[in-house]
């Protein structure tokens, strides 16, 4: 695990698909803020810590994370991160005002247990913010070396936010832009996976060459905006946004 929050490191800054995450949850995040600098923010299963920094503009922002590297990489760029796992969170109930978890869920067997510990360190009122993998048919190498228990569909994903007793407010795709692009990486890993040797996990997080990186983060930065007015039919990750009653 260490070694996969190494690469992701050293990719969160320019790889595309990054890139496009940022843009997907930062209008988000300041939607549910609206004006407000004084809110108190925690990232669920940080990793490297990078993503507090889509939180720190609201407020207070902290996170934790089960592996030992994250924490002490967060230490490192300033960030205050702590050893936790997400379905016992280490925190207070009723303290925050937002908690998010990107890109975890899916790798947690107890998912509902997870969420609804989110719900419990939120205040009544409360926001949760998280992200998930969509379709099973879209499982390829980073979905085995990511250990991912399960991927969502909206309808599975407002299950969960139900069942973990909150009120879904949005559920939506994003990544449509690149979707048949990763369609088609996803079928290849498939056919050529007997042939292949060494680890995969650079497979995926790997930036690609700085021209198709480029076009990448530019379909995914105009889908961006679109997603501001228009929802998108399909997508290879739901962005979820819940209230806690």
């Amino acid at each position: 695990m260490d070694d996969l929050l190494e690469l992701t490191g050293r990719a969160e800054a320019t790889h595309f698909w990054f890139r496009g995450f940022r843009k997907f949850v930062a209008p988000v995040i300041g939607d549910l803020a609206d004006g407000r600098a004084r809110l108190r923010l925690v990232d669920c299963g940080c990793g490297t810590g990078r993503n507090l920094r889509l939180l720190q503009p609201h407020g207070r922002a902290i996170g934790f994370d089960l592996t030992a590297s994250g924490p002490a990489r967060a230490h490192a760029d300033g960030c205050v991160v702590l050893r936790g796992d997400v379905t016992k969170i280490p925190l207070a109930s009723e303290t925050f005002d937002v908690a998010t978890a990107f890109d975890v869920l899916q790798s947690v067997e107890a998912d509902v247990a997870a969420l609804r510990e989110m719900a419990r360190i939120v205040r009544p009122g409360g926001a949760v913010v998280v992200t998930l993998a969509a379709f099973n048919a879209l499982r390829g190498d980073h979905a085995e070396v990511w250990n991912e228990v399960r991927r969502y569909t909206p309808a599975t994903a407002r299950r969960l936010v139900e069942a973990a007793g909150l009120r879904p407010e949005r559920i939506s795709f994003v990544f449509a832009s690149v979707f048949p692009l990763l369609v088609a990486a996803r079928l290849a890993q498939r056919l050529t996976r007997r042939f292949r040797s060494g680890p995969r996990a650079a497979v995926d997080i790997a930036v690609p060459s700085a021209p198709v990186n480029g076009l990448l983060t530019a379909l995914v930065t105009v889908e961006a905006l679109l997603l501001r007015h228009v929802p998108m039919p399909i997508g290879s990750s739901l962005l979820v946004v819940a209230r806690k009653r």
